[in-house]
């Protein structure tokens, strides 16, 4: 497989990148890592007559920590680097984990989380996980910048919340809640994940859910955020119980998009366990969780 004939620049901030991409329009796109981009036109799924090499934007790149766990992730991080991060790893080393299940070591080497994200595929893991831990997303470029939660960036399969000439600029993760645990959990068949599930749990000073979050991913067209309002106020003693409503409620709503792998009524299935086993598993880590000051 060749890839087709195509334009490549390479942009040295942020504004130049944007200014390109409004000029050239429908036929350019931009890329870092360009693991799925490039397969595609490989494929000829896909054909640009010019590509935006954005990997060295200044503005796009880096890890940082910020108060009381916060972490900001540029968007031209790889996938390993986000695996190995200290600042990663001090607060949200459930996001350190989930990253190091994607594809192998040599597509986490080059592959970043902005091009996962932009890439917009149904059957990926970060967004799920950002969407439930309340993410956010920095758009920006040329014009101004613009900040939109995690849950409204993806808006269908392979198309996102970016205005022309918009670059994605990072992720930014919240403080880590005082008590919370978070699980993911996900499922192959062949080589991406049919579904995926990420749960939050987080407990005030009692052992008593005061807030939770539940979105299952890969079984529909985007990530989908469960409704988890029977969560509220749950004890150790019947968690478990409600823990199964809320998954099995979640396989009821969830609009799955068979694709051949399975079928719809064994898709559904998968959602229930995997809803239910996230949340369980959320929940103890919550449980265990030493109160942070």
């Amino acid at each position: 497989m060749k890839l087709p004939p195509f334009t490549l620049h390479r942009p040295a901030s942020a504004a130049e990148a944007s200014r390109l991409l409004a000029e050239l329009g429908d036929d350019a796109a931009a890329y870092c890592g360009g693991t799925e981009l490039l397969l595609a036109m490989k494929l000829g799924l896909a054909g640009y007559e010019h590509l935006v090499d954005l990997k060295r934007v200044p503005e796009l790149r880096g890890i940082t920590a910020g108060g009381s766990g916060a972490v900001r992730i540029g968007a031209a991080a790889t996938h390993r680097q986000v695996e190995t991060s200290a600042a990663v790893r001090a607060s949200w080393p459930e996001l350190a984990a989930m990253i190091s299940q994607v594809a192998n070591l040599r597509v986490r080497s080059v592959g970043t989380l902005g091009g996962n994200l932009c890439f917009a595929d149904p059957h990926s893991d970060p967004a799920p996980f950002l969407i439930a831990v309340g993410a956010t997303v920095v758009c920006g470029g040329a014009g101004a910048t613009r900040r939109i939660p995690a849950a409204e960036f993806c808006a269908g399969p392979y198309q996102t919340a970016l205005r022309p000439g918009e670059l994605l600029l990072a992720a930014e993760l919240p403080p880590r809640p005082r008590r919370a645990g978070i699980a993911h959990l996900r499922m192959k068949l062949t080589e991406r994940p049919v579904v995926t599930a990420t749960a939050r749990v987080s407990l005030g000073d009692t052992p008593e859910v005061s807030g939770a979050a539940l979105v299952i991913g890969s079984a529909g067209a985007i990530p989908f955020p469960a409704v988890t309002a029977a969560l509220a106020g749950a004890s150790p003693g019947d968690f478990s119980a409600r823990a199964l409503s809320c998954a099995e409620q979640a396989a009821a709503d969830c609009q799955v998009l068979p694709d051949g792998e399975c079928s719809p009524r064994y898709l559904r299935q998968l959602v229930r366990v995997h809803a239910r086993d996230a949340l369980l598993q959320a929940f103890a880590a919550a449980v265990a969780a030493p109160p942070r000051s």
